[in-house]
This record gives structure tokens, C-alpha cells and sequence, in this order.
């Protein structure tokens, strides 16, 4: 390689590093706005569980009535 040839290299080697340091860890509008909805599913999915088993329970209840109002 010439010289010519190796300090373009280099150039580009360098211009790459730069651009690649430059990113940031800090949270863009698009990633902040997923963990929300990652948050409001996740919110949603426990209430969803409570009323399963709330609806679980009451079926639960209104068998044994069932059964003891069959057994008198």
C-alpha cells in the first residue's frame, strides 16, 4: 500500500470509531414510549389475572350453594 492508500484507511478507520462512540446509552422518544406500553401490559396482564381469579372464587362459591341447596 501506498501511503496515500494507508492514511485513507486510517482516515476511515477513524471516522467510523467516532461515529460509532458518538451513540449514546441515553433512551430515545421511541424506546421510552415502549417501556410504557411494556409497563401498561404488563399492569394490564395482573388485572387480568385478579379478575380470573376473582371470577374463579365466585365460581367456586356459587358450586358449594349449588351442591349444599341439591343436598337439603
Amino acid at each position: 500500500m501506498t501511503w496515500l492508500k494507508r492514511f485513507v484507511y486510517v482516515l476511515c478507520l477513524v471516522a467510523v470509531m467516532a461515529v460509532v462512540s458518538g451513540c449514546d446509552d441515553a433512551e430515545g422518544p421511541a424506546e421510552k414510549l415502549g417501556k410504557q406500553i411494556d409497563q401498561a401490559m404488563d399492569s394490564a396482564k395482573d388485572k387480568m389475572d385478579e379478575m380470573g381469579d376473582k371470577a374463579k372464587d365466585a365460581y367456586e362459591d356459587a358450586k358449594d350453594k349449588a351442591k349444599e341447596a341439591m343436598d337439603k
